[in-house]
């Protein structure tokens, strides 16, 4: 019967068929061990000389090739020695194709290189890895909102208007008007939050930034709930749950992955709801204290500023209450202290730094239109996203979470890079 790596375990001691490539293989006398990938998974073959063919095991020693694509017929047999539990006991193999000169090699190979091999790279065993659990946070994403009777809605991806203003966005021509790559779905998905309640969006976005650092991407993807009728408070609630529910979805479903990777599960066992928080005043009076001179209150944080206040905490933490000024245009003043706005961002553990940014949006037509004098907010662009306030406004907070830092901290990557199949960097639209 033919099946797939990762259905083994249900035929132990069963002839199996599987299609695959073949990623590496050595040889000890009359036993060739080849090292079998099917996309779903990796497994060792074992040919024993006096148990195949002679022709067999002549292709199994001296003709199959790293990449060549072959069926493999064996028995299923359990082995306490491979990460898998399970190992295949060849009987026959039949080569499809043969692969000439294949350019990755066992050997290490510098970053650059890897990256204009990207196309294959993503074959290897840690790229298999972190893309299986890539695909993880993505289905939990998707059963967390939808168990809490959330509707997904697609934003567009060309648009008229920005949410955080135009000089880091790719700017087209819509025909004969101006046109922009999003950079977050928000502003619609606010829309669509006064149709439908509670909604999520799960798109890719785009920023011109010059940026090369470890945690920046010119291209990323983006969860971006909003909810009608939620304060700020409850919003950080629904964040922590999420992000909660979606690390422990992945320590019990990606296992093998995280082991390939040598992750240390115990710091994400510790990733459960309530996360602590602490305002942006704490925040600056901590990093005083910490020797950061650099700083003043009404600065954004670094990186480095990030790292210091995230390493004293074993879960990810909330910096809330940012001055107004750094904030956007739509951010909630905080009642008590309009130079603060009710915002957070979450920062996770081990320096990945912030992976959440959400506030309460103004849900007042004065404030607004006030707003949008101060930052020249002008013209049809953004008059539809005036209306919002116009009509049945009600209170509402939302936030965005970068799948690829969420990607490398679960997985303990350190260059984002590695958590997206074709990463766009700055210097990088190849492959």
């Amino acid at each position: 019967m033919k099946t797939t790596i990762n259905q083994v375990h249900k035929h132990v001691g069963e002839e199996v068929k599987i299609g695959g490539w073949l990623a590496n293989k050595r040889s000890s006398g009359k036993i060739a061990f080849l090292q079998l990938r099917d996309g779903t998974g990796f497994i060792q073959g074992v040919v024993v000389k006096a148990d195949v063919d002679e022709s067999v095991f002549d292709l199994a020693k001296k003709q199959l090739t790293q990449e060549s694509s072959l069926y493999v017929t064996g028995v299923v047999k359990e082995d306490e020695r491979s990460p898998l539990g399970y190992e295949i006991q060849v009987t026959d193999l039949e080569l499809i194709h043969e692969a000439i000169d294949y350019p990755i090699t066992p050997k290490n190979h510098g970053t650059e290189f890897l990256m204009d091999h990207r196309h294959l790279w993503l074959r290897s065993k840690k790229q298999h890895a972190i893309m299986k659990i890539r695909n993880e946070i993505i289905r939990s994403t998707y059963e967390f909102y939808n168990n809490q009777g959330f509707v997904k809605v697609d934003p567009p991806i060309l648009t008229g208007a920005s949410a955080e203003g135009t000089t880091e966005l790719f700017h087209t021509k819509y025909f004969d008007e101006d046109a922009y790559l999003s950079q977050s779905g928000q502003l619609y998905m606010e829309a669509a939050a006064m149709a439908l309640g509670k909604v999520f969006s799960f798109g890719p976005t785009f920023r011109a930034e010059k940026s090369k650092t470890r945690r920046h991407l010119i291209e990323f993807w983006m969860i971006e709930p909003e909810m009608a009728f939620m304060d700020h408070e409850e919003s950080l609630q629904l964040q922590e749950q999420y992000v909660s529910y979606v690390v422990q979805s992945v320590l019990e479903n990606c296992k093998l992955e995280l082991n390939t990777l040598e992750r240390d599960t115990s710091k994400l066992e510790k990733i459960k709801a309530p996360f602590p928080r602490i305002t942006y005043d704490e925040a600056l009076a901590f990093l005083k204290e910490q020797g950061f001179d650099d700083v003043e209150w009404g600065d954004d944080f670094g990186a480095p500023h990030e790292t210091a206040i995230a390493e004293s905490y074993d879960k990810p933490v909330f910096i809330t209450h940012y001055p107004t000024k750094l904030k956007a245009f739509y951010m909630q003043p905080d009642p008590d202290n309009p130079d603060v706005v009710l915002c957070a961002d979450l920062i996770a553990p081990e320096g990945y730094g912030e992976i959440i940014g959400g506030s309460q949006r103004i849900d007042d037509l004065d404030l607004m239109a006030q707003r949008y004098e101060e930052h020249g907010l002008s013209g049809e662009a953004y008059e539809w996203y005036l209306e919002l306030r116009k009509y049945g406004s009600v209170p509402h907070s939302g936030f965005g979470l970068g799948l690829e830092r969420t990607v490398a901290w679960i997985a303990g990557i350190e260059h984002v890079r590695e958590t997206i199949p074709f990463p766009r960097l700055l210097n990088r639209l190849y492959p």
